[in-house]
């Protein structure tokens, strides 16, 4: 088993999660939801945010509007729902808990190994 195949993996799971974040502060475009992300470290390329952004519409987690731009075209601004905003704090939980688990053991493992 390679590691980047499972990093790979950790990041598709938590990249639903960081968009809801990153919405929950302000709507946003693509453009600026995928420099954000890349200034977090979470590298995402159009590709793979767009049909995810068309999903999470679709599940009436996320609404978009037009805004006129200065500098080209309309842009699509993303803002989430009141169902993404619920959506949003039932994910919060989960990664708490799932954040102290890991944790858990991982303070478990190290004070194991240096006993």
């Amino acid at each position: 088993m390679k590691v980047d195949n499972v990093k790979s993996q950790m990041r598709k799971g938590m990249l639903e999660y960081c968009i809801l974040l990153l919405l929950h502060r302000e709507p946003s475009y693509a453009s600026d939801i995928i420099l954000k992300l890349k200034e977090a470290k979470l590298i995402v390329v159009e590709g793979t945010l767009y049909p995810l952004l068309t999903r999470l519409k679709n599940d009436e987690l996320l609404s978009y509007e037009w805004v006129e731009s200065t500098q080209g075209p309309p842009r699509k601004y993303y803002r989430l729902t009141a169902q993404g905003e619920d959506f949003l704090a039932e994910l919060e939980v989960a990664w708490d808990e799932l954040s102290d688990t890991v944790n858990h053991l991982r303070y478990k493992l190290l004070t194991t190994t240096q006993s």
